[in-house]
């Protein structure tokens, strides 16, 4: 049996798998600063999903750049006090067996490609808004090579932050993000009506983002995911396509923009990749 798991902002999730195709249903829970509280949690539920049945290996992402030897994260603004601290090791002794580590944004990106809205196309760039801002560049069904990760929603829009109507920020997670809507206007993202014309005005700021995606990663397809992209109210598809097409200009055609079809365990069926790669 092999354990998955996907460490998000807000959530925690854990699952089992016995193919590598399919896995039960995950336990989810609140998402613990506190290190040593939040490895434990992952460990007890992956002890329970899968009883007294031998883990033959975890696989999971988190939220945050990992460190050089992929044991752990750099740092992050949610999980400060998870920052080099030694995850890899330390889950794999609580569960006895060896542990894989991977970006959570990245794990979902994988995800879709196999599984989901990516299936077919040859250079995949995901992107998902939710808590934060993430992203992954995919080639050919992995992840594709990298010396820290990818982190596209640091991508500077606004070098002089005049544009931002928080005034905290100039990164495309900084205008997008569940987060910065929050910071905003003092309520969650689900809380503000479709209808209000905020939500077109973030479509326009992702297009900048989704712009220099385009230039830069020359992607086949562009999916996208997290709680501002498919949830209820959203970031409209059809307001993201038009805007990336107006900033593109004549620039180069602009890709197919998707919405991501594994809604929030695109990083649960991530790991079964993840997992499955390592194996072969």
């Amino acid at each position: 049996m092999y354990a998955l798991f996907d460490i998000g902002g807000t959530n925690t999730r854990v699952a089992v798998s016995r193919d590598l195709t399919t896995f039960g249903e995950p336990i989810i829970f609140a998402t613990l600063t506190q290190y040593e509280d939040g490895i434990d949690a992952i460990a007890e539920a992956i002890k329970k999903l899968s009883g007294n049945t031998k883990i033959i290996r975890a696989g999971g992402g988190i939220r945050g750049p990992l460190l050089p030897d992929h044991s752990g994260i750099i740092s992050d603004d949610v999980l400060v006090n998870w920052q080099e601290r030694p995850f890899v090791n330390d889950l794999g002794t609580l569960i006895d067996a060896p542990v894989l580590l991977e970006n959570d944004a990245a794990l979902a990106g994988l995800g879709e490609v196999h599984f989901g809205a990516g299936k077919g196309f040859p250079i995949v760039a995901y992107l998902t808004v939710s808590t934060g801002v993430g992203g992954v560049r995919i080639v050919n069904g992995k992840i594709d090579a990298n010396s820290s990760g990818f982190e596209p929603g640091q991508q500077i829009i606004d070098s002089d932050e005049t544009l931002c109507p928080t005034g905290e920020g100039n990164t495309l997670e900084d205008y997008t993000s569940g987060t910065a809507v929050e910071k905003r206007f003092h309520k969650k993202p689900y809380e503000i009506s479709q209808n209000d014309p905020v939500w077109d005005e973030l479509a326009h700021w992702l297009a900048y983002g989704l712009k220099n995606t385009i230039v830069y990663w020359s992607p086949d397809v562009i999916v996208l995911g997290g709680s501002m992209i498919v949830g209820d109210p959203r970031i409209k598809l059809a307001d993201i396509i038009r805007h990336t097409e107006a900033v593109l200009g004549d620039l180069m055609p602009c890709p197919p923009i998707k919405d991501a079809l594994l809604s929030d365990v695109g990083g649960l069926y991530g790991a079964m990749v993840l997992i499955s790669q390592a194996e072969k």
